[in-house]
């Protein structure tokens, strides 16, 4: 008999967390269960399995170090269900506990799913807040309330207000909220230079057993482990932050939106992944960031982009996504309904930009979010694919990915899904972005400064196309009105010949 069960889910790796509050070793145990549900509800990336599994097992074996008692099922136990409400049904039955125990899931699907087998067990479900975060659900609704349109530049004034970060009394240090304009510059013909390459970590004997437990477990699935070196404990993720700050935030903000072949990391963190399976306290990304401009490490620029995205970004995504759902999932209000590309899943795009960010995502897992914005996303858009389609793939193909931060950048960001919920336009552009913003265009047989033709860029041409098949709904556009007004240079012809070739670019 136990008086609670402690259900710790794979992305709730908080040594800190509010689950563990009151537990008592003598009467109380925690219940943590791998699941190929979890692996398989969408086709995930390899290295996406492992990542999510090794944190898992050096999560248990510290609990166990702190005296924790943990009943853990693994992956390749023969008796595992295959779901976590299979696994913990038998779990409940056995050790007939008075009450579970968790903190608020990351996924719609997963709360819902734990609330239903609580209530067929007839168990008390007591869901604690997340305490990784730096505002609750319920403030954030307190939040959107109050505005009548929601927007993250609003958000993030209140957060930097609320928390005196980069604040000088109830002014923004600096004198200005942020300074994303200074934070797009490309590398130029030169390129990026020597950037140093993110520290690695090299699979301990645990990740090295997962290794081989999901190429023997998921050989279908897509991605490689080949290059697997993450962060899967909150030492190791301490360090991976330590590295960032000294050797790449100092040009992170100039160069955040910049791409160069062969170079998946330039100056990103890589650290989100470690921040969303909570082995990485946000505070102390934030502290340690700050510190560096106090120090005179990295400029003010530097630091408040990457301050931005975890105190104001990160944060905003997760309000929204649990103020939506679970109707957010179904919203399409540019009426897509295109089928993904296949070589979403296999890299073999004719477009290098494609290629290359593509391959780079199968191999290693990871693409910054330019990269993902601006190539995948981007190009899913402009194409008219079925936004659903475009979430399960991110869910499925980045390490990083949990729905709560998934779900909103997709549908509200990259596809303008939600209709302007949370981002005030659409990010379209032609192939001209991504040649400023890039050198991909270089080893292109496709020019981004055509629209028609053999050697047209997919991008410019369905850059087009996108604005002429939603033409009235942003004509009037405070943001897009411009672009609608290039369009309307176009002669008839020029037109009719755009919405061919798109028509063949999208196999109708």
């Amino acid at each position: 008999m136990i008086r609670h069960l402690v259900l710790v889910l794979g992305d709730q790796l908080d040594r800190r967390s509010a689950a563990l509050d009151g537990f008592d070793p003598a009467h109380d145990a925690i219940w943590m269960a791998e699941v190929a549900e979890e692996a398989t509800h969408v086709w995930s990336h390899k290295a996406r399995i492992a990542i999510f599994l090794s944190a898992m097992r050096h999560h248990r074996d510290w609990l166990r170090q702190q005296g924790y008692t943990v009943l853990y099922r693994a992956l390749d136990d023969p008796q595992n269900g295959g779901s976590f409400a299979t696994e913990l049904t038998r779990a409940v039955r056995q050790y007939q506990p008075r009450k579970l125990i968790v903190v608020e899931p990351g996924e719609w699907r997963v709360l819902q799913s734990l609330k239903q087998t609580a209530q067929q067990l007839g168990v008390p479900l007591e869901i604690r807040p997340d305490r990784h975060f730096l505002i609750s659900i319920e403030d954030f609704r307190r939040h959107a309330a109050q505005r009548k349109q929601l927007r993250l530049e609003f958000f993030y004034r209140e957060m930097r207000q609320r928390t005196g970060i980069l604040m000088e009394g109830k002014q923004p240090l600096g004198g200005a909220w942020n300074y994303d304009a200074e934070n797009r510059r490309s590398f130029g013909k030169s390129g990026p230079g020597i950037v140093p390459r993110p520290i690695g970590f090299a699979p301990d004997a645990i990740t090295q057993e997962v290794i081989r437990l999901v190429e023997a477990r998921f050989p279908s699935h897509p991605g490689s482990l080949r290059d697997f070196d993450w962060a899967v404990t909150p030492e190791d993720a301490e360090r991976a932050l330590d590295d960032f700050i000294e050797n790449r935030l100092p040009l992170f903000g100039p160069y955040q939106d910049a791409m160069w072949t062969g170079e998946p990391y330039l100056y990103h963190s890589r650290l989100s992944s470690a921040m969303n399976l909570k082995l990485l306290d946000p505070r102390l990304a934030i502290q340690k960031a700050v510190d560096a401009l106090v120090q005179k490490h990295a400029p003010l620029q530097s630091v408040e982009g990457f301050v931005r995205q975890i105190l104001g970004w990160r944060e905003y995504v997760r309000g929204v996504y649990w103020l939506h759902m679970p109707e957010y999932l179904e919203r399409n209000a540019l009426n897509a309904h295109a089928n993904l590309p296949a070589f979403y899943w296999t890299g073999d795009a004719e477009m290098n930009c494609l290629r290359e960010v593509i391959g780079q995502t199968l191999r290693y897992g990871f693409a910054h979010h330019i990269q993902r914005l601006m190539v995948t996303g981007l190009y899913a858009l402009l194409l008219g694919v079925a936004p659903k389609q475009v979430h399960q793939w991110y869910l499925a193909i980045y390490v990083d990915a949990v729905e709560w931060v998934e779900l909103p950048n997709v549908y509200g960001m990259s596809q303008f899904a939600d209709g302007g919920l949370m981002a005030s336009k659409p990010y379209i552009a032609s192939g001209k972005y991504i040649q400023r913003m890039s050198n991909y265009c270089a080893g292109c047989r496709y020019k981004p400064d055509k629209a028609v033709g053999a050697d047209a860029c997919p991008f410019t041409t369905l850059y087009w196309d996108f604005l002429m098949r939603h033409e009235a709904t942003f004509e009037n556009h405070p943001r897009l009105g411009q672009q609608v007004r290039n369009l309307r240079r176009l002669s008839d012809a020029e037109r009719a010949a755009i919405r061919r070739q798109a028509a063949q670019l999208r196999g109708d």
